[in-house]
């Protein structure tokens, strides 16, 4: 992997509103393009982008809006379900969203005359993460400011929940095992729990606080990276409750870590939002400095695609693309 001093994004995508929040769909949709999420202040927008990398009649990156769903308020969280499927007969979107008003919205769309949304109500505090279970898409789990994790079912009902030491800042399910869940703390603990016991059989602990961000790595199930303070910081949870790997990576504070969905070597993270330019990083483990470092005018969101070393952020009336090299 050759060190990239690119700071520009290799791809843009302009968009008419502010954008707090991008997803790409990390589920097989049966379709070749890939579908993406973005969030701004009144609307969520589904598209398909497909790159270069991925097609060679392509120049850059072809991208296309299916369809853009009033909202209401700012958009904060948008999580896929795995039931959604371009190929099927009706076609199905389906995904939820978080918004500043403490509530959740369940979307289900066929691009033509179906568009529903229902609301979820629970949280009394910010929902700073959301997640459906991977395998079936038959529940949503969602973490917040109010020291709790819920779980509800798609009829809008919790089917349980967890009290937290701290506010919830991050939230994932394992990727096989659909009864396991990860949820990490502002205070530095990370915490797995067992759905059907429900109650916690491991927990990690950050030398660094506030936590802001925490993800499971797909491809390596014993990896768990976050953000801690200023640091990105790796566990692997065969060996020890505490850090393997800790390193120093952004000067205003870091904000949010996600692993590649393609190796379990490959990073990113983001500097603190609101900046006058927010930093974009990515790493490898097996370099001790960044193998790209990107500058976006205040960017928000952070998202893989699910098959290339991709990875998008938002900003100001764009999305912004950043490829690397494994």
């Amino acid at each position: 992997m050759k060190q990239d001093p690119t700071r520009n994004a290799a791809y843009t995508v302009d968009c008419d509103d502010y954008v707090h929040v991008v997803e790409f769909n990390p589920f097989e949709s049966g379709d070749s393009g890939n579908l993406i999420a973005y969030g701004g202040n009144n609307y969520v927008v589904i598209g398909t982008c497909t790159f270069q990398e991925e097609e060679t009649d392509i120049e850059g990156i072809q991208y296309k809006t299916l369809r853009t769903f009033h909202h209401g308020i700012r958009v904060d969280g948008i999580a896929w379900s795995p039931e959604t499927r371009l190929d099927s007969l009706p076609i199905v979107i389906k995904f939820c969203t978080s918004a500043i008003d403490m509530k959740i919205r369940l979307f289900t769309s066929d691009l033509q005359d179906k568009n529903e949304y229902k609301v979820l109500e629970g949280h009394s505090d910010f929902i700073n993460g959301l997640a459906f279970d991977p395998k079936e898409g038959r529940e949503i789990a969602s973490v917040s400011d109010d020291h709790t994790c819920r779980i509800w079912n798609l009829e809008g009902a919790q089917t349980a929940h967890f009290v937290l030491h701290s506010p919830g800042m991050s939230v994932c399910w394992h990727p096989e095992e659909n009864f396991k869940l990860m949820v990490a703390e502002k205070n530095g603990t990370i915490r797995f729990y067992d759905l059907l016991a429900q109650q916690a059989i491991l927990s990690l602990e950050s030398e660094q606080i506030p936590l802001m961000s925490a993800h499971w790595c797909l491809k390596n199930t014993f990896k768990v990276g976050a953000i801690a303070g200023n640091d990105w910081i790796i566990w692997d949870i065969t060996r020890s409750s505490y850090p393997q790997e800790t390193r120093p990576v952004h000067m205003d504070r870091a904000y949010l870590f996600r692993w590649s969905t393609i190796s379990e070597n490959l990073f990113a993270t983001t500097g603190y939002p609101g900046k006058m330019t927010s930093q974009l990083q990515i790493h490898h483990l097996g370099h001790t400095q960044p193998v790209l470092t990107g500058s976006v005018a205040v960017g928000s969101g952070l998202s893989w695609h699910r098959t290339l070393p991709l990875c998008a952020i938002g900003g100001d009336h764009k999305l912004l693309f950043w490829v690397t090299e494994i």
